[in-house]
């Protein structure tokens, strides 16, 4: 059995085309491989976590009977060290485990207004 003269060529432009439209696909389209779209399925579902917990961690602090200590104890510490403060302070451990998060720490330390005085600095939040 021959193959037609068309045959050739034609099947050259579908490599060809498919070749092109991957590329353009996974370049300027937005095409993900299953992975890539795991990791920003898990990294959005940790980003929105993280965000509805604030609220919980403000009201931590505003319930906490020693909250003008711990929070002396933040404003004192460095930049760098004030997230491990404000977890050890037990304000960014969500209520059911034994741990602090420290992604949920720094969006509550973002969300403390440190610099205002000792009556206000979590009864706004």
């Amino acid at each position: 059995m021959t193959a037609p003269d068309w045959l050739k060529p034609g099947l050259v432009g579908t490599v060809i085309g498919t070749v092109a439209i991957t590329i353009v696909g996974f370049s300027w389209g937005g095409w993900v491989t299953g992975g890539t779209a795991q990791d920003q399925a898990n990294t959005l579902s940790q980003e929105t976590l993280t965000a509805a917990m604030v609220p919980v961690c403000l009201d931590l602090a505003r319930a906490d009977p020693m909250r003008r200590g711990k929070i002396e104890t933040i404003r004192e510490a460095t930049r760098y060290r004030q997230r491990d403060a404000l977890m050890e302070a037990g304000w960014a451990t969500v209520p059911g485990t034994e741990e602090p998060d420290r992604d949920i720490a720094q969006a509550c330390l973002a969300e403390l207004d440190l610099e205002a005085p000792a009556e206000r600095e979590v009864d706004e939040g």
